[in-house]
Order: structure tokens, then sequence, then C-alpha cells
């Protein structure tokens, strides 16, 4: 039994690696396309706004989805319409249409069959991996997609300057086929018990049924408040540090990659350190290490006058992530009843997906007006406080212990 879970998830970690890979390589061409051809901030705004609207509007529905209908199911056919999308762009490109409106209406397509497809990813892996492997698995998971976030954007950009945009398309839709077929014809993983029950309700009804779970269970609340408080605090840190280093280090194109490097190389390496150590006894615990930690690298990045020493400070700060999402992930994994795990991860999704580009209308406009050093001082002390809260929080510190010990 045990060799069956390890080999579901190698094809399971596999297929989404390559899904993943080509998904972002388009990501990577679209926006690089737009700023090239237009030099427009507009413009990318305007991409990035067709990319998170759907995410926002359907993940509660999606949520839905993914407890009423197989996940594998849904995996496949999310992947399969984002193919599909991608497959008739890439036609029309070479066919000489090129409008940049195909572009938009290509991002927001592909963002609706990944607001579909992240619940599902999410709640399917406890479906076949044992509840004391989960942090292994989400950590692997972490490592791989942030690995896949180091080498995309080289890929991309090698192939949008030697073989044009539709290029980066088609591999995209090679890369997809590859990973439904791995789903589709490897995969063995049986629906869950509500997907196979007879169907009673509407979506709606469903909908309200979970939010209704939510609200009732009282650990899910502080977990998403806490949630919330983090995003909105940590998108200084996420979104302006590039800006913050053209401005009090230099323009060369190197830095900017070199900050992006280490903080993906970051990354990569704190997947491996979760998924061999696998953190505290307590989920939560873990999650207030690394809030802290985060915390106190935002203020230090706000301090420091030397370029090395900062980029030393972003590895740490990507080593510091997976230290947050592993744990906070398998907490709802474990936690979370398998008739709603989906609708719970549907709000997560929409909650993750909206948060800093909210937070980015008010840190935005201040990065304009304050230094951004001011704006990491204050947000990382923030967030120092905001984990002190969170370890206080009795309630979700309880659920932060593994439901095995706690029974």
């Amino acid at each position: 039994m045990r060799t069956d879970w390890r080999k579901q998830t190698a094809l399971f970690l596999a297929s989404q690696t390559i899904s993943v890979f080509g998904t972002s390589l388009v990501q990577y061409a679209i926006t690089w396309y737009i700023t090239l051809r237009t030099q427009s901030g507009a413009m990318v705004a305007v991409s990035i706004i067709c990319g998170f609207v759907p995410t926002f509007l359907v993940s509660p529905f999606a949520g839905v989805w993914a407890d009423r209908y197989p996940r594998k199911t849904l995996i496949i056919v999310s992947d399969s319409s984002i193919a599909v999308a991608t497959l008739i762009l890439a036609l029309l490109f070479r066919a000489g249409h090129q409008g940049l409106w195909l572009l938009f209406v290509a991002s927001a397509i592909r963002a609706f069959g990944s607001a579909v497809q992240s619940p599902a990813v999410r709640a399917i892996l406890p479906q076949f991996v044992p509840e004391d492997q989960l942090m292994k698995v989400n950590a692997t998971n972490s490592s791989i997609h942030s690995a896949v976030s180091l080498v995309s954007p080289m890929v991309s950009g090698a192939l949008l300057a030697w073989a044009g945009i539709g290029s980066v398309f088609m591999v995209d839709v090679v890369t997809a086929a590859i990973a439904v077929l791995i789903l589709a014809f490897a995969l063995k993983v049986p629906a869950h018990a509500k997907a196979s029950a007879p169907r009673s309700g509407s979506y709606l009804d469903d909908l309200r049924t979970g939010l209704s779970y939510v609200k009732n269970e009282s650990y899910l609340i502080r977990f998403f408040g806490h949630n919330i408080a983090f995003l909105l605090l940590v998108t200084p840190l996420a979104f302006l540090t590039p800006l913050q280093v053209a401005r009090s280090f230099g323009e060369d194109v190197w830095r900017l990659t070199a900050i992006e490097i280490a903080f993906s190389g970051g990354m990569i390496l704190g997947g491996i350190v979760m998924a061999v150590w696998g953190g505290l006894r307590n989920r939560v615990h873990t999650m207030v290490l690394s809030n802290f930690s985060i915390g106190i690298l935002t203020v230090a990045l706000g301090l420091v006058p030397f370029f090395w020493v900062y980029l030393g400070l972003m590895a740490v700060c990507g080593m510091s992530l997976p230290v947050f999402h592993a744990p906070s992930t398998v907490i709802l994994q474990q936690r979370v009843e398998d008739d709603f795990r989906g609708r719970v991860f549907g709000l997560l999704g929409m909650i993750s997906g909206s948060m800093m580009p909210l937070g980015m209308l008010l840190f935005g406009p201040l990065a304009d007006a304050v230094k951004i050093e001011w704006l990491l001082l204050g947000t990382g002390l923030l967030i120092s406080v905001q984990a002190l809260v969170m370890l206080g929080d009795k309630v979700l510190v309880s659920a932060g212990i593994p439901p095995t010990e706690s029974a």
C-alpha cells in the first residue's frame, strides 16, 4: 500500500510540474510581449486584471465543484480547457491575428481554468497520501513549483526571442497534453464520497453550506483572518522590492534578475528543508516561526545599505515562505472534512488571489509618496506583531496539533 501511494504521488506531482511549467512559460511570455509591444503600464495592468478577476469570482464556485465532482476529472477538464484556448490563440497568432485583445481574453480563460483547478489539486492529495506524509509531499511540491518559477522565465525569454510567442503557446499545449495523459491513464484515484453520492441541492445551496461550515469552525475564521492580514502586509516585500532596488542600488537589469533568482532559490531550499524536517510538532508554531522571520527580514531589507547583503536577505525570505505555506496547507488537509475540503480551499484561493492586488491599491500609490524602505520597516514590524498575535490565539494553536495527537 505504501508503495502504491508513493507511485501515485510521484505521478501526480510529475503531471502538475509539467502543467505548471507550460502555464508559467505562457504567463511570462504574455506579460513580456505586452510590455515590449506597448511600453504601457496601463496595458500590463489590464492583463493582470484579466488574470485576477476570474480567479476572484470563480474560486468559491470552483470549491463547490471540487466537492461535487471527481477531483481528478476537474483537473483534467481544466487543464484541457486551458490547452485548447492556448492552441486556438497560437493558431490565430500564426495566421496573423495578433491583437492585444486576444491576449487579454486568453489570460481570462486561463485564469478561469486555473481557478477551477487549484482547489481540486489541494483537496485531492489527502485521498491518496497518508496523513503523516502530507507535510513532506506539500513541501516537495512547493520546492518543485519554486524550481519551475526559477527556470521558466529564462526558458520563456529565450523562446520569445528566438522563436516568437506562438512557439511558447505551442509548448504549453504539449505540456498540458502530457499532464492530462498522465492523470487520465496512469493516476488511479477513486472519486471521493460526496462525488459518488446522489446529488441534492443546487450550487448555491452547496456554497451556502460551505460558508456555514467555515463560520461554525472557529479555527477556520481565525485561520483566514491571519492569512488576510499576512498577505496584505507582505505586499511591499512581494511587489515593491524590485522598485526599491532600482531606486536605491541601481537600475541594472542584473540586479533585478539577481533578487528574483535569490528569492526563488531560497524557496526551493525552504521546501527541501520542510520536506526533510517536517516543521515543529504544532503546525501553527511553524507558521508563527515563518511569519516572525519574514517580519524581521522585511525590516532588515528596509535598513541594509549593501546590495550583496540585501541579496542574502532575499534568499532567506524565500526560504521562509514554504515554512508558512506547507503547514498551513496541511492544517486544512487534515482538519477539514473531505466533503467540504474543496470549498474551503476555494475560499482560500479567492483570498490568496485577491489580497496582494488589493494591497497594491494602498501600497502602490504610497510608494510614490514615501520611501519604500519606510514601507518595509512599517509592514515588517506589523508582520512580527501579527505573528505574536497568532501565537497567542489558543483556538488556532489548538488546531495546529496533528489530529492523531489531539484525538
